[in-house]
């Protein structure tokens, strides 16, 4: 284990991408809670269908930034479930993302809380394999970062 917080590194809004047998890769927003990843999803998206047929994952959530020189990096595998939605998890998902305001929120997103119909269910990982990374590294204040 590396010499950060895992739990508060990704307690932030970063954006994970999960990689699935095939192989596809996708981003998305994640929640990290009992210690499992919960990806929401539905019947839009072939990545239920995915985990279904073949459950094995890998998911990572990095940071790279130049101009602090912070470089970090969970990366996760085991099996995915694909579970039942319950609304009080997508709020705390969503409001991570998107603020406590749900009037503010994209109506999609709102709907993903409140139409039933929409058949959103939650993609599980509970990593068998953990592994953080802290490659950071310091700046000198006479570096400017890379352009482009």
């Amino acid at each position: 284990m590396s010499g950060f917080d895992v739990d508060e590194f990704l307690a932030q809004p970063l954006t994970a991408r999960v990689a699935t047998s095939g192989p596809t890769v996708r981003p998305t927003w994640y929640l990290w809670e009992e210690r499992a990843f919960w990806i929401l999803s539905g019947p839009w998206s072939r990545l239920p269908d995915h985990v279904r047929s073949s459950p094995g994952l890998a998911l990572t959530v990095d940071v790279c930034d130049v101009a602090t020189g912070l470089v970090r990096a969970v990366t996760a595998t085991g099996r995915g479930d694909v579970l039942p939605f319950d609304v009080p998890r997508g709020r705390r998902k969503l409001t991570r993302y998107l603020g406590p305001d749900e009037e503010r929120w994209d109506p999609r997103f709102r709907a993903y809380l409140h139409d039933p119909v929409r058949g959103t269910v939650w993609i599980r990982l509970k990593p068998g394999k953990l592994r953080t990374q802290d490659l950071s590294y310091e700046v000198s204040s006479t570096e400017a970062p890379p352009a482009g």
